[in-house]
């Protein structure tokens, strides 16, 4: 299934698909959804070839691959073929198990969070 076509029906009756739900969550803008599917999709990159194969700067590949980094999605190791100058990096997806696991816990630590409101909290 399309990663994108992936829908839940809230309680509410509206549906959402996993972008909301991960724009809810981890605040990721679609830049930062393209940059993490093309590390899943077709395995490590640098910035440099991010930027090339998703038609972005290289501004918005760093910015996104930074807060994929900080939120744990996205890991990256020292490029050895880099000589000299700022050391250059290639970046990898956590595998899809570690992601969905990830997104799981992550759920049910803010669905805690919720369950101990009390309801004198809520007037």
């Amino acid at each position: 299934m399309e990663v994108q076509k992936f829908k839940v029906r809230l309680p509410s009756g509206k549906e959402v698909g996993l972008l909301d739900a991960l724009l809810f969550c981890y605040d990721i803008s679609d830049t930062d959804f393209k940059v993490l599917k093309e590390l899943i999709k077709n395995g490590p990159k640098n910035e440099d070839e991010l930027a090339a194969e998703l038609k972005l700067s290289k501004a918005s590949v760093n910015r996104s691959l930074n807060k994929l980094l900080s939120i744990g999605f996205v890991q990256r190791m020292k490029d050895q073929s880099s000589k000299g100058g700022r050391p250059r990096f290639i970046y990898f997806a956590i595998s899809s198990d570690e992601i969905v696991n990830k997104i799981s816990r992550d759920f049910e630590y803010c669905a805690k969070i919720f369950i101990s409101i009390t309801p004198a909290e809520l007037k």
